[in-house]
């Protein structure tokens, strides 16, 4: 069993949980994960480690409220505690010194940027974090990103919070000011195709991380399979990030979907359950 700390929804459909994981905090790099079970007949979670403090034995995890599971996870109070935690897993960021260092987050993909933006700064990179949200009321960390960059930039889909447009806007301007010598960009599918394709031209080395299409998190379901460079790699145990430049997006975008139909039969019959209950989702 691991002990929660705190459990905070910071926006509307986003959590911060702060859970007992020693093992997992000690040993933990950028860009890694853990696969979480909230109970005993939970499913797999993947969730990418935001932060850890090594001293307390904690990690920070950040969720996005979009199922079953997650509203499960929303519910838990401080001193509950998760059934299971397996990790650290996946490979972690090549960190080393690139020289200007562009991490591009959108939406809940800032919470797995956050741990990288900080190591490539430490390894003495110049860090721009370009954060981007579709409106203010989703936007996560931008304390905590502001901190560790030289210069943050952010925008909004709807002009709510910083500059109007997306972070493919943003990132073009830097590109016409200044040299870029790497790309991290994580959050949605789309997102990251832009950014690959807008790198690509001027062949700036890119980084993207796929862990939104894991289940199973040990290459044993198969789920995760995604085509990289004309060759089939499994997310979990290959990445999770792999080269923007030869990701096949479209057939990762249909991937995404393959369980939509079922994922949205359980969520509507576990918030059915809940209302039968007494028990407001959040």
């Amino acid at each position: 069993m691991h002990y929660i700390h705190s459990n905070d929804i910071i926006q509307p459909t986003v959590g911060r949980m702060v859970v007992d994981a020693p093992y997992v905090a000690e040993h933990r790099k950028a860009g890694q994960f853990i696969i979480l079970l909230v109970d005993e007949f939970g499913e797999r979670l993947p969730l990418t480690i935001a932060d850890a403090d090594k001293e307390k034995g904690t990690i920070t995890l950040i969720y996005q409220i979009v199922g079953t599971t997650t509203a499960k996870l929303a519910k838990l109070k401080a001193g509950d505690s998760l059934y299971g935690i397996a990790g650290p897993l996946g490979h972690p960021t090549e960190i080393k010194k690139y020289g200007t260092v562009a991490c591009v987050g959108g939406g809940i993909g800032i919470a797995p940027l956050h741990p990288i933006s900080k190591a490539m700064k430490e390894a003495g990179n110049r860090v721009i974090n370009i954060l981007g949200a579709r409106s203010e009321n989703l936007f996560i960390l931008e304390k905590e990103m502001s901190a560790i960059a030289d210069e943050c930039d952010i925008c909004t889909d709807d002009g709510s919070k910083g500059e109007k447009g997306f972070v493919t806007d943003v990132l073009k301007g830097i590109m016409a000011k200044e040299k870029i010598d790497l790309v991290v960009a994580i959050g949605p599918i789309p997102m990251m195709k832009a950014v690959s394709d807008l790198t690509r031209n001027d062949g700036i080395k890119t980084f993207v991380s796929l862990n939104s299409v894991m289940i199973d998190g040990t290459g044993m379901c198969g789920g995760c399979r995604v085509t990289v460079g004309g060759e089939t790699k499994f997310t979990c145990v290959d990445g999770p990030e792999f080269d923007g430049h030869l990701v096949d997006f479209e057939s990762l975008g249909k991937r995404l979907k393959t369980y939509q139909k079922e994922e949205t039969e359980s969520y509507e019959e576990y918030k059915h359950k809940c209302r039968l209950d007494g028990v407001e989702i959040r």
